[in-house]
């Protein structure tokens, strides 16, 4: 087949499996995922894949050798087996295959190499507990055991230092084997009985820690328990935030400088070696932050570590939960080395814990979406393989569909159906459609529409404004699956009733159906020109003209899940056995397909991109995975232009945008913050500095004045043992010619006294021979001569060669003497040749450890010139830095002067407007009295006028008021009227005094208007030359502010006292006219004359004086 689909990227982590977790290097790790061993390099995050077996039935346990090149792993199937790959190959090829031969074991639960990586051991399961030891290279069983008498297992391991002997773990069991002669035999296990053993670790030859349910390290040492220790010690608020999940110890991982283990719920501890023996002391705490994502954030915290597993350059820490994360930590981070408490990150992304019941894709962003049964949204990202978004909701997700745009998602809930946005950091809710447990909804292609599934019912709703604008109904049972066709013209929908209906998506009536009551349906695809529909199911059938036309069988599996590539050539399908196959369009009549090893459960959702590059599966045990599509034949259209646009509540723009307004201040403030501190910190390093030049200067003169002492009685030493040196060798020479003289003179005797030896006793021979001569002739002859003669002159002869030969003896016996003599005095000599010469030796090493000692401290000396060189320059520097500083500030300190000055000018003016206030109320306290000597002047003329005279006055004035009342329509009539009225009644004696004050009162009122204008305008003026400066200007504004609360307070005053002049005159008239009685009419007059002896602008409180007015006419009258 030209297609193939080409495994590219996963999201997930298979659960339950034993060890699911290890470093391969410090960047890659191996764990599973689906039906697959995933290689992830956490640098540059790429994954390579390691396929499972076939039929296999998933995986059960993993196993790292300790050269990190072999990779075992146990599955499950008609016969439990294990599989060993050699990592060394970039796909991880397959080495050796091995079962437990003949005898009952059944699936390995777990797994270890040893330390040389050439034996396997496997733990199988209940009831029989075998544990089986390989040879693995050569596939050869080497022994067989019952690990326990029926306890189960949960954990077996080699020592490190011994690949002969193993540990095996479980509840109530911490026992120990060793393998002899081809056999493994059990030892004693440790007195564990009763106690919940969950894990273990080697942490030397000998030792082995354990932990336990209760949360208590176990140290078994050659089989017998040693000691335990509580490894829940924590604070008690941290114990009540994590306690909901156990406090057991689920993992150990020891290292060289201890070990570390999981306590309890989302915590790591690490233990390290102490001074003391069999000692450890727990260092730091690790802990699994919380998730602000979800709805509970508490919650990522309660979960239970699976495994732990570290970077051969022991820096990265990893662990897996028994949820299905992964977490890792660098280990020599900034915060683990201050001691703070230190949090891990995800290892990748977050994934989904339970089943995947919704996926969908969009047309303008690389953006999938998914959601799960563990009560998540999540937005992947399938260019970049990142997770963009996710949020937990309170609810179960059952399904999701991405708006054609990529801004907008549609998630069916088990209570509502949500239309959400897609916002920066977020997924908000927009609008909730009653419509419950919706198992499938998907919109348009074009966007404006979206069909939701209720039951057995199908409502295709619009998308602007959320009305149903139709409901198709025709379904006897449930309703699985729906698509749309390529022009949103048709709708096609499948269900668990057996039945495949085509709807027109305008009028909602049913195009075409095909109903096969004894299939049950799971999936539908209609082809790009809407002629042919795929529906999946037992089987995989082909429809045209509600009519079957080809029929695929699943051959022992069920179709779950159906796709149809963009140019209709290829169909994928997904089964209930986790497997992706990829079928030719049209439907072969052969069982003729490609099938691939995917997920290690039901695949539940299989969907193809819109460029047709990319294949998305989803399945039951939570893992998302991203096949490329290669496909031979198939031409690529233009590549399409993903969009980067993205959607922001105006709220959240407004919260960011202060937020990044607040930290520019912040950074602006903690830049002078820093600058401030710089100089202060130069400031120090400068004294510093000093003080370390002064001292390095003194310390120097000191070794100088020390080296010249040293130097000189080293010279005197030289010189001293130089002359002992040549005393010394002239001694030497002088023993030398002694001794060579003395050798010369005693082998001249020698050969002296040889010589005068040899010749006395070669003239002793020959008087010898004279004399034996004579006997012989006297023997011939009278004997008795002979003998008288012999006698007397044998004995003379006698008597003179002895002495000559003793005294010959004694001299070469003194010779001797005087030899060995000599040879002691040469020895003597010699030794003490030797002693000098140890003595030159010793001086030449003190000698030349001196010398090492003056250049070690010229060395010294020439470091210290050269750090003094590099301080003078940093000095040099700083005060260069300084001077630029003191030039930047020269400005600086005359803007401050100038400052000074004009806010001394603002005083001034300042004290200036408070003399004109208190002017001002002295003029104000004046008019107060002025108004006070008028009363009484009105209250003597009200007590000087008639009764009757008042009463006349009262009518005739009155009769005036309303011919004016009749002209109020006419302004400049009732101007002229009232001026008559006011001539005719107002005598000029009676207001000169009034009116002057009145006057009085304008002319300060204008003085001071023009006064205060004046200034009002100068400070204008300087407040815009002083604009630039933000603290001049906003004292100008204070300054300015008091003038006008003190102009405006004038003001009120004078008005105060204007209307006060003219509601004393118009209670005047009121006395002098008692049968004034039209409240109106009065109230009226009384403003008009307010209006007339007020300044003009005063006019405009007509309409507040009047109502005024007239509520004092009533409360008088």
């Amino acid at each position: 087949m030209a297609t193939v689909a080409q495994s590219n990227f996963i999201f997930g982590l298979r659960r339950g499996v034993t060890n699911n977790l290890c470093f391969l290097d410090d960047q890659t790790v191996v764990f599973p995922s689906g039906n697959n061993c995933i290689r992830y390099n956490i640098d540059q995050k790429w994954q390579k894949f390691i396929p499972g077996t076939e039929r296999s039935l998933g995986l059960q346990a993993m196993a790292l050798s300790a050269n990190r090149r072999y990779l075992a792993v146990s599955e499950s199937g008609e016969k439990p087996t294990i599989t060993v790959y050699d990592l060394t190959h970039e796909q991880g090829r397959k080495r050796k295959l091995l079962t437990a031969g003949d005898g009952p074991a059944g699936e390995f639960l777990c797994m270890a190499f040893s330390p040389n990586s050439k034996y396997l051991v496997g733990q199988s399961g209940g009831p029989t507990w075998t544990l089986v030891l390989w040879l693995w290279e050569r596939q050869k069983v080497l022994a067989t055991v019952s690990s326990s008498d029926g306890d189960p297992v949960s954990q077996v391991s080699f020592n490190p230092l011994d690949d002969t002997q193993l540990c095996v773990s479980g509840p109530g069991l911490v026992c120990l084997l060793n393998y002899r002669e081809g056999v493994l035999k059990r030892q004693s296990p440790a007195k564990v009985k009763g106690v919940a053993v969950l894990c273990h670790a080697w942490v030397s030859g000998t030792r082995v820690v354990a932990g336990t349910d209760q949360g208590r390290l176990l140290m078994v040492e050659s089989g017998e328990l040693r000691w335990d220790l509580d490894a829940w010690t924590r604070p008690a608020q941290l114990l009540e935030t994590r306690s909901g999940g156990g406090r057991g110890v689920t993992a150990i991982l020891a290292y060289s400088k201890g070990f570390m283990c999981s306590v309890g719920p989302g915590t790591v501890c690490v233990f390290e070696n102490t001074e003391e023996m069999d000692s450890y002391r727990k260092t730091r705490e690790l802990l699994i932050p919380p998730d602000p994502c979800t709805y509970e954030p508490g919650r990522a915290q309660q979960q239970q570590v699976a495994t732990l597993c570290l970077s051969p350059g022991e820096d990265t820490l990893a662990l897996s939960t028994q949820q299905g994360q992964l977490y890792a930590i660098n280990l020599i981070s900034t915060e683990i080395s201050r001691g703070e408490p230190a949090h891990f990150e995800f290892l990748s992304s977050s994934f989904h814990t339970k089943s995947i019941t919704g996926l969908s894709v969009c047309i303008r962003k690389p953006l999938v979406a998914s959601c799960s049964l563990d009560r998540s949204v999540r937005v992947w990202n399938y260019d970049t393989n990142v997770l963009e978004l996710y949020k937990e909701f309170q609810e179960e997700a059952l399904s999701v569909s991405l708006h054609p745009s990529g801004l907008f998602l549609l998630v069916g809930f088990t209570d509502k159906l949500r239309v959400m946005n897609l916002l920066i950091d977020d997924i908000r809710t927009v609008k909730e459609l009653t419509l419950r447990g919706c198992p499938e909804c998907v919109f348009s292609h074009g966007g404006h529409l979206f069909a939701a599934i209720n039951g057995n019912v199908i409502h295709i709703y619009s998308v602007t404004t959320f009305d149903n604008m139709l409901t198709l109904k025709g379904h006897n049972g449930k309703v699985s699956a729906v698509a749309w066709s390529a022009d949103d013209s048709r709708l096609v929908s499948c269900g668990t009733d057996g039945a495949v209906y085509e709807w027109n998506a305008h009028s909602g009536k049913r195009e075409s159906e095909n109903v096969l009551k004894s299939c049950v349906y799971a999936g539908v695809a209609v082809s790009s020109d809407a002629r042919t529909i795929f529906a999946a199911g037992t089987s995989l059938k082909e429809i045209q003209d509600s009519q079957v036309l080809r029929e695929l069988s699943g051959d022992d599996v069920t179709y779950t899940a159906l796709a149809l590539s963009r140019s209709g050539k290829v169909i994928f399908t997904g089964t209930s056995s986790g497997t992706v196959r990829v079928v030719r369009n049209p439907l072969p009549l052969q069982q003729d397909w490609t099938e691939y090893q995917a997920h290690c459960g039901p695949v539940t959702k299989v969907l193809v991109t819109f460029d047709d590059q990319l294949l998305l599966t989803a399945s039951g045990d939570g893992s998302l995975m991203v096949w490329r599509i290669l496909d031979k034949e198939s031409r690529r259209d233009k590549e399409l232009s993903y969009t980067e646009e993205i959607l922001i509540t105006k709220t959240d723009l407004e919260e960011k945008n202060q937020n990044m307004q607040e930290l520019k201040t912040r950074v602006e403030e903690l830049r002078m913050e820093k600058e401030y501190q710089l100089r202060l910190s130069d400031s120090r390093y400068n004294e510093k500095i000093k003080e370390l030049s002064d001292t390095f200067i003194l310390e120097i003169q000191a070794l100088k004045a020390k080296n010249q002492v040293d130097s000189q009685k080293l010279l005197l030493e030289y010189s001293k043992n130089l002359e002992q040196q040549r005393q010394s060798t002239a001694q030497q020479e002088e023993n030398e010619a002694r001794l060579e003289a003395l050798e010369q003179s005693h082998a001249r005797a020698l050969g002296e006294l040889r010589l005068s030896y040899q010749e006395q006793l070669q003239h002793t021979s020959q008087q010898l021979a004279k004399v034996g001569g004579a006997r012989t002739w006297g023997g011939g002859g009278s004997p008795t001569h002979l003998g008288g003669g012999w006698g007397p002159t044998h004995h003379g002869g006698g008597g003179g060669v002895e002495p000559h030969l003793d005294s010959l003896r004694r001299e070469v016996e003194e010779r001797c003497e005087d030899i060995e003599r000599l040879k002691k005095e040469a020895g003597r000599l010699q030794g003490v040749i030797r002693s000098l010469e140890t003595d030159i030796l010793g001086l030449k090493k003190e000698i030349s450890e001196r010398v090492e000692t003056i250049q070690d401290k010229e060395r010294v000396i020439c470091d210290q010139g050269k750090k003094n060189q590099e301080l003078e320059k940093i000095n040099f520097l700083r005060n260069s830095m300084l001077e630029e500083q003191k030039k930047s500030m020269a400005p600086r300190d005359s803007a401050i002067t100038e400052m000074k000055a004009q806010i001394q000018e603002m005083e001034a003016e300042l004290k200036l407007f408070h003399e004109e206030n208190t002017q001002l109320e002295l003029h104000v306290s004046d008019l107060k009295l002025k108004l006070r000597a008028t009363a009484k002047e009105r209250n003597k003329e009200m007590q000087k006028v008639s009764p009757a005279h008042t009463h006349a006055l009262h009518l005739r004035f009155q009769v005036d008021l309303h011919r004016c009342a009749a002209l109020l329509q006419e302004p400049g009539q009732l101007k002229k009227a009232v001026q008559e009225m006011y001539g005719c009644y107002i005598r000029p004696g009676d207001v000169v005094e009034i009116v002057g004050v009145d006057e009085d009162i304008q002319r300060e009122w204008a003085r001071q208007r023009d006064h205060l204008e004046k200034t009002v305008s100068s400070l204008k003026v300087q407040q815009a030359k002083d604009s630039e400066q933000q603290q001049q200007k906003n004292l100008k504004l204070m300054r300015v502010s008091s003038l006008n609360r003190s102009l405006t307070l004038t003001l009120t005053l004078t008005l105060t006292l204007n209307l006060t002049l003219t509601l004393t005159l118009t209670l005047l008239l009121a006395r002098l006219l008692p049968g004034f009685s039209s409240s109106a009419a009065s109230g009226r007059l009384c403003v008009l004359m307010c209006c007339m002896f007020l300044p003009l602008p005063c006019a405009l409180f007509y309409n507040i004086l009047f109502p005024w007015c007239l509520l004092l006419h009533n409360s008088m009258f």
